[in-house]
């Protein structure tokens, strides 16, 4: 049939196939549907994404196609710093920077943003595990005093089980965390004080690369009637878009909370394995 047709083996067995361009066409498909619903992507997380959804996908390809459907990601603004650290209240030193961490719950990060509203601005502070990147706490209010960081503070502490002394909190110099109410609530629940240097933001830099994932990705794209809205739509990103659903690089693109869920059957398996040997 080959001599025949005067085609090739090759050429013959590939006629049964879609052509490139054919299968190309699904490709492309499932590519804007996820920089759709994740504007902020690059074509290092979309091919991750595809791969949990399709499996084996060519990154360069995918890379290709984006590039020629002009799929970019959206340019992220700059951040905007709310620290206020002219203040007379202790300073601690960063412990976080000499930290090899192995598990979650050993080091917080906190921070504080804002989000600017139709007639105002409201202030977010967050804490997030260091860990495994989750948003652990958060508050959202009109007020940068203590009461913001303290809300967050407790919701996380609520969440989680702390192991005296074997936790560090890592922040910046802001009154919001030197305060005595702050650092206290931290003491009585035997949690180590860490705070950056002095004018130097690399050293929480994973807590401000979440504060530009969450501009970048819903507050840039959303105008906010007032705080009661603004609470609502961050704290569904928070909670069910960026520790549920967002692929982090960091985690062998997983997003937080299936990266603890794994975390959690890995080290109980492994408790298991030790109770037969013992």
């Amino acid at each position: 049939m080959c001599e025949l047709g005067q085609v090739s083996r090759a050429g013959w067995y590939r006629q049964g196939g879609p052509r490139p361009a054919e299968r190309d066409l699904k490709l492309r498909d499932e590519i804007q549907k996820i920089a759709l619903e994740w504007p902020a992507y690059g074509s290092r997380r979309i091919t991750a994404e595809l791969r949990r959804r399709k499996g084996t996908v060519n990154r360069k390809h995918v890379q290709r196609l984006m590039r020629e459907d002009n799929l970019l990601c959206l340019r992220k603004r700059k951040f905007v710093v709310t620290t206020d650290s002219d203040h007379g209240l202790r300073v601690y030193p960063n412990l976080a920077r000499q930290m090899t961490l192995t598990g979650v719950d050993q080091l917080w990060r906190a921070d504080i943003t804002y989000v600017r509203l139709e007639v105002e601005f409201v202030y977010l502070a967050v804490i997030l595990d260091a860990y495994s990147r989750r948003v652990i706490g958060w508050e959202l209010d009109g007020t940068l005093e203590d009461s913001l960081t303290l809300a967050a503070l407790r919701m996380a502490l609520s969440r989680r089980t702390v192991m005296p002394e074997l936790l560090v909190h890592h922040s910046d110099r802001g009154v919001q965390y030197a305060s005595g109410d702050y650092t206290q609530l931290l003491k009585d629940h035997h949690i180590r004080i860490s705070m950056s240097r002095k004018a130097n933001p690399w050293d929480n830099a994973a807590c401000e690369s979440f504060m530009k994932t969450l501009k970048c990705e819903e507050v840039y794209r959303t105008e906010y009637r007032d705080q009661a809205e603004a609470r609502l739509r961050i704290g569904e990103f928070i909670e069910r878009v960026y520790n549920e659903k967002r692929l982090h690089s960091a985690l062998d693109y997983r997003p937080p909370a299936e990266f603890e869920r794994d975390l959690r059957a890995a080290q109980k398996k492994e408790a298991a394995a030790r109770r037969l040997i013992a």
